[in-house]
């Protein structure tokens, strides 16, 4: 016999009773995942005005329509922080208070874009720098993945520091989603960085990234065991990658304590669990990884693997 609407509903509301921790019920309103990627767009077209409009933005215009999309996009955001801030408050600011709290980080979120375009400017030279296959800047900010990943990321790192829950990974998930490229939120990254194709490239929670790095697709800087679980939360857990690195595609650099040096590259398809000095060569010859001192053309050490 063919379950009725009736019958199917309270199969399901038996469920919501016997399966608890994926309810979320009688609590606080989450964030809007829809809302925060409509208000991730936004701030796109904010930070690169006349990229991602369907009309032109003459400059003559640029004043009215810069306040009208700021506006719109501060209310909103301090709708959502609000959310976030009364799921997570906290602890020495009064609950009473915390509207006002949403609108003041909102402002000071806002007020930061400036410096966020700066980063990107950087980011888009090395891209453009980096690729041969590059026409243009113009075709880097409008056609490479990569701009809008680490674009959402930076953003996303300036709410992250400001301890506001959920926002910050809903905006890096949906620009995962979007171009293949999980950048957490939480990831320290330097100037001039580029990630050349990008597709399937990780970056942990406390990665730290230096200046004029260059990665490609399929590179994991990751943690080198997460079994302890909840127990690692706030512990460093990924590599550092120092300023003037190169890492080819498919290479894999685990752990907090791993730091690549200074100027080194890092060949394709190697894993890598220790620190290398500034200035190697790590390649994987199909048997061994050896590293190989850049500057004096010698090997340096072998990996067992």
């Amino acid at each position: 016999m063919e379950l009725t609407v009736t019958q199917l509903t309270e199969k399901l509301v038996a469920s919501y009773a016997r399966v608890g921790g994926i309810n979320h019920l009688d609590g606080k309103n989450l964030p809007s995942k829809q809302r925060i990627a409509a208000l991730t767009q936004s701030l796109l077209q904010l930070l690169f005005p006349g990229f991602f409009e369907d009309q032109l933005i003459h400059s003559s215009e640029i004043k009215v329509e810069t306040a009208a999309r700021l506006d719109g996009v501060l209310g909103l955001l301090e709708d959502e922080i609000a959310k976030s801030l009364e799921y997570n408050p906290p602890a020495d600011h009064p609950k009473t208070k915390l509207r006002s709290l949403a609108h003041s980080l909102t402002v000071e979120f806002l007020g930061n874009l400036p410096r966020i375009r700066e980063l990107l400017q950087t980011d888009t030279e090395a891209a453009f720098n980096g690729d041969p296959a590059a026409l243009s800047r113009e075709e880097v900010i409008v056609a490479y993945p990569f701009i809008e990943a680490i674009a959402v990321q930076r953003l996303a790192h300036e709410l992250y520091q400001k301890n506001i829950a959920l926002i910050p990974r809903i905006m890096s998930e949906w620009a995962h989603a979007r171009t293949g490229m999980d950048l957490h939120p939480g990831a320290k990254i330097g100037t001039h960085f580029f990630v050349d194709h990008g597709t399937g490239t990780v970056v942990g929670e406390t990665a730290v990234i230096g200046n004029h790095v260059k990665m490609y697709h399929g590179v994991t800087l990751g943690a080198k065991s997460t079994s302890g679980g909840q127990q690692l939360r706030g512990k460093r857990r990924h590599p550092t990658i120092e300023d003037r690195v190169t890492i080819y595609p498919g290479a894999t650099i685990l752990g907090g304590d791993t730091v690549i040096g200074a100027g080194s590259t890092i060949g394709g398809n190697v894993f890598i669990m220790e620190s290398v000095a500034p200035n190697s060569l790590v390649i994987y010859d199909g048997l061994d990884m050896r590293v190989l001192d850049k500057t004096e053309k010698k090997t340096v050490s072998d990996f067992q693997i």
